[in-house]
């Protein structure tokens, strides 16, 4: 399906998109466009005009700090995070990134497009609320800073108001982090996903169980523990075609049990 008529805005500069979107109520940030131009097919969003993000190479920028802190841009792609020497710091992030899609999605799609559309079933998500990210949220009032656990509020929802943009995410150093899923085929989304990191305590992040991301702390990353604290979050998944809820539920522990012992493994 063709898309309708929408206007398109090039800003050169982040002050310039941040006025643009302030200014039109029916605008939308374009960052790579994996998700927002498919849906724009489908008429299920309708957007009056789109703002494109991809001449603002202060968004782009891959950083570590002294103490090794990564800083990322919102409009760095899975490729150049796969790539980037400096993002090797904390080496899950590539690794979980070389898994999404095809070269094609991971050549345009990026990090501040995949967590600011939450779908449930993306794995960025739940992968920065275990490695405790924060992200940076700007406005012409100033920036604000959220941690990823309370940055995702719904399905397609998220901290991000009208008139504010994703610049950034911090990631606090570590090394010691696991990832694991089953996916729709090799390159498909994920019917559940677990992110896990052992970087002091034990942080577990549940994915596709939920609207957002479920973390639970289990006391260590012992099998016996990981699923305890599994099921002592309550989970109520929906059910569909490629899973049913019991399903899911089950997924969860199994993933769970082996991102800790990937993290743990590292450690």
């Amino acid at each position: 399906m063709l898309l309708r008529e929408v206007e398109y805005a090039r800003p050169a500069s982040v002050a310039e998109a941040l006025a643009i979107l302030k200014q039109h109520d029916g605008a939308r940030a374009l960052a790579g466009g994996q998700t927002l131009i498919n849906v724009m097919k489908a008429r299920v969003a309708s957007p009056d005009v789109l703002v494109d993000l991809n001449g603002l190479d202060d968004l782009k920028g891959i950083e570590l700090g002294s103490d090794g802190t990564l800083t990322i841009g919102a409009m760095a792609t899975y490729t150049d995070i796969a790539g980037s020497a400096e993002a090797r710091a904390r080496p899950i992030l590539g690794e979980v990134c070389l898994t999404i899609a095809d070269v094609q999605v991971r050549n345009r799609g990026t990090i501040g497009g995949n967590v600011c559309s939450n779908d449930p079933t993306n794995h960025l998500p739940p992968l920065l609320c275990a490695v405790g990210a924060e992200m940076t949220i700007a406005s012409e009032d100033g920036e604000r800073t959220v941690a990823a656990a309370e940055f995702f509020l719904g399905v397609y929802l998220t901290a991000v108001g009208p008139g504010e943009l994703l610049t950034k995410l911090t990631i606090p150093a570590g090394k010691h982090d696991g990832f694991a899923a089953v996916t729709l085929g090799a390159d498909g989304t994920c019917i559940a996903n677990a992110a896990a990191s052992l970087n002091g305590s034990l942080r577990v992040a549940l994915g596709c169980v939920d609207a957002v991301p479920i973390v639970v702390q289990p006391a260590s990353a012992a099998e016996d523990a990981v699923r305890e604290a599994v099921r002592g979050a309550g989970l109520m998944p929906p059910s569909d075609v490629h899973a049913s809820s019991e399903y899911r539920i089950h997924l969860a522990e199994v993933l769970a049990v082996r991102a800790a012992r990937q993290a743990a493994e590292r450690s």
